[in-house]
């Protein structure tokens, strides 16, 4: 891990008045995107003083947050609040105020493509836009999730043909977000963050930046360095979630509990971290974030052969779910043709609202293709649109004694923290449990087929 030395000397004047803008809190601040990561992000810098402009092109997202109408389960109330009657923080789709703020920080979406290729459009729109009111004395910052080299070979060109020189007229960084929506114990403030510049000066800058408002700020050596770092963090849950996947569907073959053996093995002191199985991997970086850079290495002519594997295991085990419950069925002398399937839980995590890349989306498409009559509750979404391979809209429905009666099976795909489970099982006719959530259940055990 590299240090950070003070490089700006007397003579970089531009650079010099940027930093001091910054550790004075005096710097405006904008963020483009205001989403899972773009928003805490935002009210985190107005927390400690800075001036924030937050930029996006959705309307109805802009005129939230200048009511201080909160929409980020990960952003408290009060503090979007406060900053907003503060003055602090206001958003807005104009983006020619991108001229008054002296560091833009882009926190977009970057998805794959139906071919699985990265969509860096998202970051070459916001690039573009810059570009267009790029002036001297400005740092710009990429978060979102992409390929190694995107900063260099894609965002730097774009600002260049302005005629302003990285380094010397204005300053480049990226320095990934690292946001687990849900987490009570791991905030913005209190997650490490790392940052790669484009030049030293562009890194002391930027660290300064991050470091005004976030813990631990760990400096690496380039943009691309940072980049590759992110991608290596999700590629190793992924590949941990798929090994423990496969061990799952090894496990029902032998007629083995996956969930003793996994919590059996998680006793070691060392040597190992447990992952858990379940219905798929979902998200915004999980299943993306492995494809960037298995695109990226067949540029350099290398077959990431452990990751793609990896991939492919975690979208089978959608398959197998949908397996394992035409089987429970079977052996209630069901058909999975017309049966009524009620689905607990559609985030791709518990207890969030989230349901970006969710496998309940890929499962319950799989489940009504043959045949099965299919409804759904989850107190966090109130609604899913088409979306993810899905074709369905369908509004969640409450979970009533007479709901779970009626369903001939109950299929558990996020194990929210406010399901009764012990009601379910006792009410349901059959349970389906992806991830366990039944494990302290004590009665009527034999209506329940784990995964």
């Amino acid at each position: 891990m590299m240090s950070v030395q003070n490089v700006i000397t007397s003579e970089d004047v531009i650079a010099k008045a940027l930093k001091e803008k910054i550790l004075k809190h005096e710097a405006q601040v904008g963020v483009i995107g205001l989403g899972y990561v773009g928003l805490p992000l935002a009210v985190e810098k107005a927390k400690v003083g800075f001036p924030v402009i937050g930029f996006d092109i959705n309307q109805a997202r802009v005129d939230r947050v200048n009511a201080a109408d909160n929409y980020i389960g990960d952003v408290k109330d009060e503090d979007l609040r406060d900053m907003v009657a503060k003055k602090l923080l206001a958003a807005t789709t104009d983006f020619s105020r991108l001229a008054d703020c002296d560091v833009v920080i882009i926190c977009v979406p970057t998805p794959l493509t139906v071919t699985r290729d990265p969509d860096i459009s998202y970051i070459e729109a916001s690039s573009a836009k810059i570009a267009q009111y790029l002036r001297p004395g400005q740092l710009i910052t990429l978060e979102s999730t992409t390929y190694p080299g995107t900063t260099e070979e894609v965002i730097l060109p774009l600002l260049e043909k302005s005629g302003l020189k990285v380094g010397q007229d204005f300053f480049l960084a990226f320095s990934p977000e690292r946001v687990d929506p849900g987490n009570k114990r791991f905030s913005t403030k209190n997650t490490s963050k790392v940052v790669g510049g484009m030049t030293p000066v562009c890194l002391e800058i930027a660290y300064a930046l991050y470091m005004q408002t976030i813990t631990n700020v760990v400096p690496v050596s380039s943009p691309a360095a940072a980049e590759l770092t992110k991608v290596f963090e999700n590629t190793y849950r992924a590949i941990n979630i798929a090994m423990v996947n496969e061990l799952m569907m090894l496990c029902d073959r032998m007629g083995i509990d996956i969930w003793e053996v996994v919590e059996a093995a998680g006793t070691k002191p060392f040597g190992i971290q447990t992952f858990y199985p379940g219905p798929g991997v979902g998200g915004h970086c999980i299943p993306i974030d492995p494809f960037y850079l298995t695109w990226k290495a067949r540029e350099y002519d290398f077959h990431t052969r452990f990751i793609e594997l990896a991939g492919e295991i975690n979208v089978e085990v959608s398959y197998y779910v949908v397996n394992r419950v035409i089987r429970a069925l079977n052996e209630e002398n069901k058909s999975l043709k017309d049966a009524k399937i009620l689905v607990l839980g559609v985030a791709y995590k518990k207890d969030i609202d989230d349901v970006r890349e969710s496998p309940a989306l890929k499962i319950m498409e799989l489940l009504r293709k043959q045949g099965a009559g299919i409804s759904y509750h989850d107190p966090y979404i109130p609604v899913i649109e088409p979306h993810g391979g899905s074709t369905m809209r369908l509004e969640s429905v409450p979970l009533t004694d007479e709901v779970l009666t009626e369903a001939d099976g109950v299929l558990i795909l996020t194990d929210h923290s406010a399901i009764d489970y012990e009601r379910v099982v006792e009410k349901a006719k059959l349970v389906v449990d992806t991830r366990n959530a039944t494990k302290n259940v004590p009665e009527h055990r034999e209506k329940i087929a784990k995964i």
